[in-house]
């Protein structure tokens, strides 16, 4: 572990091998659980879905992807993510938390409260500040939510990035914009057979590939 924090010397990678990296390290580190890996892959559909309908429904990409992708890919997290010792990179929970570029566990409770909770600002102020028309009926209620959750995402997405540029760089900072907004593309790839592995008995990924890719890096002097 860098004294920035992070796994490997990522400030000497260009932009598109960092990406790799911070895509190997949030593979490897977070997801051995094949039932964590499922959600993944719901949650990149879902998200794929709101990506087509955001130009045209955003109100409803905002739905599909806080209520359906957000959640799945969270309760993945939370609930079915192995909490113990990681033999297979040998780190513990919390050094993986400390380490996690994104938001590790403890900040997302923090955006998933300020999700929860923003409905209540237009309850006190239905059209907030002037910038939306006040709900006259439960749809167009939920129509102004899905506009404010449209909000809290970009700002989640942003804040990060913005405070990224100043505790690592301003590059891990994009790179880690580029990778989640990517991410179910990349998701949809890598744990499309997670589910047969599920159906199978498999509850946790074995992890052999990542000794093969460890070789591998510290042969390209990336790891």
């Amino acid at each position: 572990m860098n004294g920035d924090g992070s796994l490997s010397g990522t400030r000497d990678l260009g932009f598109w091998a960092e990406l790799e990296e911070q895509r190997w390290d949030d593979h490897r580190l977070y997801h051995h659980s094949r039932i964590n890996q499922s959600l993944h892959l719901l949650s990149a559909l879902s998200f794929l879905s709101a990506y087509a309908l955001l130009a045209i429904e955003p109100g409803m990409a905002a739905l599909v992807g806080w209520l359906i992708a957000m959640w799945s890919r969270q309760i993945g997290h939370f609930f079915f993510e192995p909490k113990d010792y990681d033999s297979v990179n040998q780190l513990t929970h919390r050094e993986k938390e400390l380490v996690k570029v994104g938001y590790n566990l403890r900040r997302k409770v923090v955006l998933l409260a300020v999700w929860a909770f923003s409905p209540l600002v237009l309850v006190v102020d239905p059209a907030l500040g002037g910038l939306l028309e006040a709900h006259t009926s439960l749809e167009s209620f939920v129509d102004n939510v899905a506009i404010l959750w449209l909000f809290v995402g970009g700002m989640g997405l942003l804040v990060r990035t913005v405070q990224l540029f100043f505790i690592r760089s301003v590059q891990t900072g994009l790179v880690w914009a580029t990778k989640i907004l990517t991410d179910p593309f990349h998701d949809l790839q890598l744990y499309l057979k997670s589910p047969l592995y599920l159906l199978r008995g498999e509850l946790i990924d074995p992890m052999h590939h990542v000794d093969s890719g460890k070789e591998e890096r510290r042969l390209k002097g990336t790891g």
